[in-house]
């Protein structure tokens, strides 16, 4: 009997390899790496916002046992260390560069937020180093700090850079501003909206760590650290703050327990513990403790916006001005400045028509932690101002709310799409993910079901988003001129062996996406081989080409693009092999998954037949052909890919308490080829809890003294299962038409279109209490207040 071998390619819902090796324990982080002779670090922390460094007294830190080494700013001042760069530069509306203070791996001079490192202790063990750092005594002068961007940008505000009085790191625009206002002085509704796009902290399951080794004999540096993009960190690390020839650094970004996004900067613990391995002659290792991650991993979001949207008598959009200051924090991160320009205000025109743009922002330094990229970078905070902005115009001009986004839906027939804020899209269908979500969620009986929830006395609404994102940054020449310091390609490596099997090498990298099985499932699907017998490889300088890491969700669209276009080589060359072998013209040669044929016979070679050859060359062209069947690929995207869709979030609000419940959640995406659907239902999901997380539960808080309150998990709200509502996930697809896959990207959908779906929802549901809007998160104590101050009023009514 023959044995029936299931489909694993394109569309098939392949369980993911990994899982076995996390769910039992078998995962192979950075905290469970130990080097031999390894040491630990402990950085002591600044208790201060903002504060000069008077003197360091490191005499009893240095006598406690076990200590063996203490290292202060003014060291690696001595060694001429760097300070740790910025990936992006932006220019302000005059065409001047952005201010860009120094932001040294350890304080030099000042502190400028609370968990500053000031110093690095190396001891014996980690307790050991703990009870140095306690012992080290710093005589601060403390100093007035900003801690918002109201505070720094105040008449005398302190100055968070001596250098930069005015706190203001650019201010940038995009868009035709005189077309812009010439399209609101011929409208007839203007609709002016003010909202916060609330801090977040990542919380990603595992902590950040670093182990810093160092070679003697070879003069190597090594360094392990949960990284999304290993190769970044080596070029920067090593080129503009330890100044290490890449050759003699290698960067190994194992097992990564997730990022969203927190996990692709260059940090300073990754810097020091190099540093200092290599001073001490010892490996050490450096893993943060929650409230570290809390006070140190760069926090997202943090925008205050006004816009206005101008609109005809019909309600078609006819212009859209915003204003938005962003908060940078005390330094600027690694990509932090692209996100409230390039990722954010090229996104303002959604999935709507409307004709003239015109964004500002200002961004903004405060005596907080770093702000950079968080799961959607930028397109969440667009698309939550554009889907609170479009109902607020529905309710105000009367029109319904779906009526008035399919009135200014771009339409399918109109692709590719020029918007006035930079951006062609390529592809879309919005009427279908609409009408799919719209049908899932039973739209049409929603007032029936707000009904019988206000017969048991609690309020229910209804709320819709239907967004657009931008994934797959590029092309490099394209963001180079934009600012960006780096390319943004991606390079894959099609190794086959000699009896069939296949190892990829590739510069994305998998922190908790699937990667080991949906790359798998694009050899399985070109190459005929199964995926148990793909090996994925990625995370390692010293075996990867150079390569972009993951992040934007670009793997699949950049990255799974170049393995295409390495297997694409790798059939043509074992073409002409098959050809030699089976004594025929090349042009004759079929290939499909796996068997090699000549045109109109019966005759076929397997792929493992033509590796065989190749390796063991006995009958083989050597004259024509080099042995060996492994081919590099490298992909630089033509244009982003435009995943979109519609999102519905149905809520009950319980009157007494003023508690948000989540009833029930529809997702219905387009994120072009699907090529696991149980992974991309998985990866929705995920981002819909955040989404759920940032609209209802969490707020990042600094009090006016800039000290963070909430810093652990007693007093940042982070979700649960039972915040949640079942999830339905659907997609519909449009194929991107630039790239080989026809892939958009999915990891980022669901936290883009749940925050504005959940809040308006939320205002939905108290329609009846006078509410315009509601901030993020939409806390109990904040419903609670909403409506107890509206009673009288609902009361007389």
């Amino acid at each position: 009997m023959d044995t029936i071998i299931p489909f694993e390619g394109i569309g098939a819902s392949v369980r993911r390899k990994e899982d076995l090796r996390f769910l039992s324990g078998r995962g192979h982080y950075t905290d469970d790496i130990n080097r031999p002779g390894q040491t630990y670090a402990w950085f002591l922390r600044s208790p201060h916002a903002h504060a000069r460094i008077r003197a360091i007294d490191l005499a009893a830190a240095r006598a406690m046992p076990g200590v063996i080494a203490i290292f202060t700013g003014e060291d690696m001042a001595a060694d001429k260390i760097g300070g740790v760069p910025c990936g992006w530069q932006i220019h302000n509306k005059d065409g001047s560069p952005m201010a860009e203070p120094p932001h040294p791996v350890l304080a030099q001079g000042k502190v400028r937020f609370v968990g500053d490192a000031v110093a690095l202790v190396v001891a014996t063990t980690r307790p050991q180093a703990r009870d140095a750092a306690e012992a080290i005594i710093v005589d601060y002068d403390v100093l007035p700090a900003a801690a918002d961007m109201h505070q720094a940008q105040a008449p005398g505000a302190p100055a968070v850079h001596d250098d930069i009085p005015s706190n203001i790191c650019y201010d940038w625009h995009i868009g035709d501003k005189a077309t812009t206002d010439a399209a609101f002085a011929n409208a007839k509704h203007v609709v002016k909206f003010e909202l916060v796009n609330n801090r977040l902290i990542p919380n990603a399951m595992e902590p950040r760590a670093a182990i810093g080794d160092y070679d003697p004999t070879t003069d190597e540096h090594t360094l392990y650290t949960t990284s999304q993009n290993p190769h970044v960190i080596r070029l920067l690390m090593g080129a503009f703050v330890l100044n290490i020839p890449e050759s003699k650094l290698r960067v190994v970004a194992p097992d990564v327990g997730g990022g969203f996004g927190s996990k692709i900067f260059h940090y300073i613990e990754e810097a020091a513990v190099t540093w200092a391995a290599a001073k001490v002659n010892l490996p050490i290792k450096w893993t943060a403790d929650r409230t570290e991650s809390f006070m140190t991993d760069a926090h997202g979001r943090d925008h205050i916006t006004q816009a206005e949207l101008a609109l005809d008598e019909e309600g078609t959009f006819l212009g859209l001005r915003v204003v938005t200051q962003a908060n940078m924090g005390a330094y600027l991160s690694t990509f932090a400045t692209s996100v409230p320009t390039y990722l954010y205000a090229t996104l303002l025109a959604g999935c709507y028509q409307t004709p003239a743009i015109y964004a500002q922002v200002k961004a903004v330094f405060t005596n907080t932690v770093p702000v950079d990229a968080y799961r959607g970078a930028g397109r969440p905070e667009a698309t939550f101002l554009i889907e609170r902005l479009v109902d607020v115009a529905a309710r105000e001009t009367g029109i319904d709310k779906i009526a008035i986004r399919r009135r200014n839906f771009i339409r399918p027939d109109q692709f590719p799409y020029q918007t006035p804020v930079a951006l062609q899209y390529d592809s879309g269908d919005y009427f279908s993910t609409l009408d799919m979500a719209m049908k899932a969620s039973d739209w049409a009986g929603f007032e029936a079901r707000r009904a019988e929830a206000a017969k048991q006395g609690k309020l229910r609404g209804i709320g819709i988003s239907t967004y657009l994102e931008a994934c797959g940054i590029a092309p490099s020449a394209v963001v180079g001129a934009l600012g960006a310091r780096a390319g943004l390609y991606e390079v894959g490596v099609i190794r086959v062996h000699p009896t069939g099997s296949v190892t990829v090498l590739t510069g994305t990298h998998s922190h908790g996406q699937g990667h080991e099985t949906t790359l798998a499932q694009l050899v399985s699907d070109r190459l005929g081989v199964p995926v148990a017998n793909v090996d994925i490889v990625h995370g390692d300088t010293a075996k990867v080409p150079f390569g972009m890491g993951t992040y934007g969700s670009r793997s699949l669209a950049v990255g799974g693009s170049a393995m295409v276009k390495a297997m694409d080589k790798i059939v043509a060359k074992a073409k002409r092999i098959a050809a030699h072998l089976m004594e025929a013209d090349v042009a004759d040669i079929e290939f499909d998954r796996g068997t090699f044929r000549v045109a109109g016979t019966d005759k076929t070679k397997s792929l493992t037949d033509i590796s065989l050859a190749a390796y063991v060359p006995h009958n083989y062209p050597i004259e024509e052909i080099e042995p060996g069947l492994e081919e590099t690929a490298f992909y630089d995207p033509k244009n982003f890919t435009y995943p979109g869709g519609c999102h519905i979030a149905e809520v009950e609000i319980e009157i007494e308490t003023g508690i948000v419940s989540m009833v029930n959640f529809t997702a219905v995406d387009d994120v072009g080829q699907v090529i696991n659907p149980m992974i991309v239902e998985g990866q929705v999901q995920g981002g819909v809890a955040q989404g759920i997380g940032q609209a209802l539960l969490e707020a990042c808080v600094y009090d006016a003294q800039g000290q963070l309150i909430s810093g652990s998990m007693m007093d940042y709200t982070m979700p649960r299962a039972d915040d949640l509502a079942p999830v339905s996930v659907a997609t519909h697809t449009t194929l991107c038409t630039h790239n080989p896959l026809g892939v958009k990207g999915c990891g980022e959908v669901g936290a883009i279109g749940s925050p504005p779906a959940v809040i308006n929802a939320v205002v939905d549901a108290l329609r009846d209490y006078g509410v315009r809007h509601v901030e993020m998160p939409a806390t109990p104590a904040k419903i609670w207040s909403i409506i107890h101050a509206n009673a009288p009023q609902m009361a007389a009514e």
